[in-house]
């Protein structure tokens, strides 16, 4: 079973920046996707970002532009930068994993992930 342990949420006021990590004890897994949901309180877990293998992204639209997710290889570790943060962007932000069909994308839907983190708290004030 994948490990994900997510680290970089905190405080931050509106405007301001925070780059989230998630680090995947991927073993020998050659094939993933690896993302970040995230929910806040009264809604249900929102895709943000995902990120394959060969680093091929995509974006939740209301991300797009001020997010972006990368990763380092030889680190196993994806990271999610964030930028122009809104009050509305706070939450709980979960790293997520699966191993994808060969022909597929790493798709924005929670219910196509069965490894999650345990999430790391964003929090921004206006």
């Amino acid at each position: 079973q994948v490990r994900l342990k997510e680290s970089g949420g905190g405080s931050v006021q509106a405007g301001g920046s925070l780059t989230l990590s998630c680090a995947a004890s991927l073993g020998t897994i050659s094939t993933y996707c690896i993302g970040w949901f995230r929910q806040v309180p009264g809604k249900g877990r929102e895709g943000v970002a995902t990120i394959r293998n060969d680093a091929r992204t995509k974006y939740a639209d209301s991300m797009s532009g001020r997010f972006t997710i990368s990763q380092d290889t030889a680190k196993n570790t994806v990271y999610l930068q964030m930028n122009s943060l809104k009050p509305e962007d706070t939450g709980m932000y979960y790293c997520v994993f699966r191993v994808p069909a060969w022909w597929a994308s790493c798709s924005l839907n929670a219910v196509d992930y069965n490894s999650w983190g345990q999430g790391t708290q964003v929090t921004v004030s206006s």
